[in-house]
């Protein structure tokens, strides 16, 4: 995660918030214009994550939740204030898998053989059980708003005009399944690797109770996009496990990501 060292007026943040970054160096590491996302440089270091109120709501609720299976840090601090959300988290200890990228091979068995095991994990007291309404809800939206971004899955999934990928969607939309627990964005800069064990997973927002493919579908995607490449697609889906995987979903979810908000 790239880090560039900032000023910040700490008076200008809430009280409770000032006073925790007061005396730290800070770092900017947003990449996304729907939250900032500050490295607090104080003891083992903490990441703070602001965005509108309400927005970091279920992430802090699946951050818990993963922490209670082992599977990211705990969060420090959560709250609502004057209209932002405002989440702290201890950072995951290692690299992000965007650091492993020498070893293409056997960074695509890794990262698909932590996907089956996250696939694995309990979910009866999962806190987001309707993602799978909320990612509907996201595509359909999308759709109306006229979003369609057609070259998103090039070379992997591709469709002869706008109109057969939202057949393909629509057709998507009726097979989706929750049955796992899911990312929702697993994606090499999401998984944190410390001399190639996994450390923990970031970036929680889409996370809950969905369909795997969503999840396989990504790291075919991260994969292509990080090494320039299609041809570790099927390595990527044998070391996940080829007999739980129905290609034609993955092209069904595609379409659906192209509409999606």
């Amino acid at each position: 995660m790239k880090r560039t060292k900032i000023n910040l007026d700490f008076q200008a943040f809430p009280q409770k918030i000032g006073a925790f970054l007061a005396g730290a160096d800070i770092y900017n590491s947003s990449c996304s214009n729907l939250s900032k996302v500050y490295y607090i440089d104080k003891g083992q270091g903490y990441f703070l994550k602001i965005a509108d109120a309400g927005f970091l709501k279920s992430e802090q609720l699946m951050h818990k939740y993963f922490h209670s299976l082992g599977l990211t840090t705990p969060v420090v601090l959560y709250k609502t204030i004057d209209n932002k959300d405002y989440l702290i988290t201890e950072p995951v200890q290692g690299e992000d898998c965007t650091h492993y990228i020498s070893e293409p091979e056997r960074l695509c068995d890794t990262i698909a053989v932590n996907l089956r095991m996250l696939h694995n994990q309990p979910f009866a007291d999962c806190p987001i059980k309707d993602r799978i309404k909320i990612y509907i809800e996201s595509v359909l939206n999308g759709h109306d708003k006229g979003k369609y971004e057609s070259e998103l899955f090039e070379g992997l999934w591709e469709f002869s005009s706008l109109q057969s990928a939202w057949e393909a969607a629509k057709e998507g939309i009726k097979n989706l399944e929750s049955n796992v627990l899911i990312h929702g964005d697993y994606c090499l800069p999401n998984i944190v690797l410390n001399n190639w064990k996994l450390s923990g997973f970031i970036d929680l927002i889409k996370a809950g109770v969905g369909d795997r493919h969503i999840d396989v579908l990504w790291g075919i995607w991260t994969l292509k996009f990080n090494l320039g490449t299609a041809k570790y697609t099927d390595r990527f889906i044998d070391a996940y496990g080829r007999d739980i995987i129905d290609k034609e979903k993955l092209r069904l979810i595609a379409a659906m990501e192209m509409f999606g908000e």
